[in-house]
């Protein structure tokens, strides 16, 4: 989850190991940069960073979440997250018949999907499949083991899948997806719009900028922006939802990130952007530090997200902070009945139910949207507290 960012000097020193990793991450984008010219799309630095095979932050060995890693996802913070989504994931299965699937988009640690898997298996509600989309070889390694510790008599029903299927009928979850994929960096200037760049420089690798071009001009000039501004716009997020469109028959997606409503998002108050890096649960803003260890996230536009799914023919079926869904899927209920049991863990479960809940916290930083195809609204986690007059 995002945090205040700190200097690259406050940050710990990386190991050996895992310096030597960057640097070869680091000559590799250099020989990128030359091939292309001298200057790169932050875009395409990002994606280097984050996926290139091997070396990129999702690509590596190195631990990314919980405590012990870069950040905190909500699955990470407690069971009852999990428990709760399940009652949204069950609804929406039942609407899909026959045999309905549950997808999975990043799975990361493989902690929600063991959840989910235990908590719709209690409700009389396992889905025929639960597939799991997962490109790092390292995080398919992880997710099967944490699939094999905790719900080992469930596991045969698991699938890795290598891209989206050509067709989909059931229920699609992305937890922390969209803000990881890789994002273009923009500026609006007094000479006029910019996209930001990556070019070399004496030590390692540093800004410029240069006109956009195509789609991303197209974008830019359609946002409400008419001061000096620095920001991202994410055409990946947008062209990710708009394949559902295409592939998805019957069922929906639950999208669940950081972000905001557009007129939020390109506020003046954010005039420098939302893009971040976090390493050992601290934020930094030097995306050229090492390289490769550092996961590297914007804010989503869930407008656009929402622009972009009913383009492709999807219905938009809700649209509300984490806190608002989270209490409509009966998260309070899960809390009280663990509290009932009293004991250490009942603590530590009302600990990490406020900061899923709190608006200072994830609460209300944290959004959930539903697309869909074929399903009725409204849906559980959006009964009380829509906000899609946001959008």
């Amino acid at each position: 989850m995002p945090t205040t960012a700190l200097p690259a000097a406050t940050l710990p020193t990386p190991s050996a190991d895992a310096q030597a990793a960057s640097q070869e991450l680091s000559r590799r984008i250099a020989l990128r940069i030359e091939a292309a010219g001298g200057w790169l799309p932050f875009f395409d630095f990002m994606d280097m960073a984050l996926h290139l095979p091997g070396l990129g932050y999702y690509a590596g060995g190195s631990q990314k979440f919980g405590e012990a890693g870069d950040f905190v996802t909500a699955p990470e913070l407690t069971p009852l997250f999990g428990q709760a989504l399940a009652a949204q994931v069950a609804e929406v299965l039942a609407a899909v018949s026959p045999a309905p699937t549950l997808l999975e988009v990043g799975a990361g640690s493989g902690k929600l999907a063991a959840d989910l898997l235990l908590a719709l298996e209690a409700q009389g509600a396992l889905p025929a499949r639960y597939e799991i989309l997962e490109l790092s070889g390292e995080l398919r390694a992880r997710q099967q083991a944490t699939l094999a510790a905790s719900a080992p008599h469930l596991a045969d029903r698991v699938v890795w899948l290598d891209e989206l299927p050509e067709k989909f009928s059931g229920c699609i979850i992305a937890n922390e997806l969209l803000d990881a994929l890789p994002t273009h960096a923009v500026a609006w200037r007094e000479s006029g719009l910019m996209e930001r760049g990556v070019v070399l420089a004496e030590n390692g690798f540093d800004w410029a900028e240069r006109p956009p071009t195509g789609a991303l001009a197209e974008a830019m000039t359609a946002l409400p922006v008419d001061a000096a501004f620095e920001g991202e716009i994410s055409l990946a997020a947008r062209a990710w939802v708009a394949e559902w469109g295409h592939r998805l028959e019957h069922g929906a997606l639950l999208l669940i990130d950081y972000g905001l409503p557009r007129r939020e998002l390109y506020h003046p108050q954010r005039h420098r952007g939302t893009l971040r890096c976090h390493y050992r649960q601290r934020a930094h803003d030097n995306f050229f530090w090492w390289p490769g260890l550092s996961d590297i996230t914007s804010h989503v536009d869930f407008t656009a997200v929402a622009e972009a799914g009913f383009a492709a023919g999807l219905d938009v079926l809700g649209y509300t902070n984490q806190a608002n869904f989270l209490i409509n899927c009966g998260i309070g209920e899960l809390l009280m009945a663990r509290q009932a049991d009293g004991g250490e863990q009942a603590l530590r479960a009302s600990g990490a139910v406020k900061v899923l809940l709190a608006p200072g916290e994830m609460g209300e930083l944290f959004k959930v949207i539903a697309l869909g195809q074929g399903i009725a609204a409204p849906l559980l986690g959006f009964r009380r507290g829509d906000q899609c007059h946001a959008l």
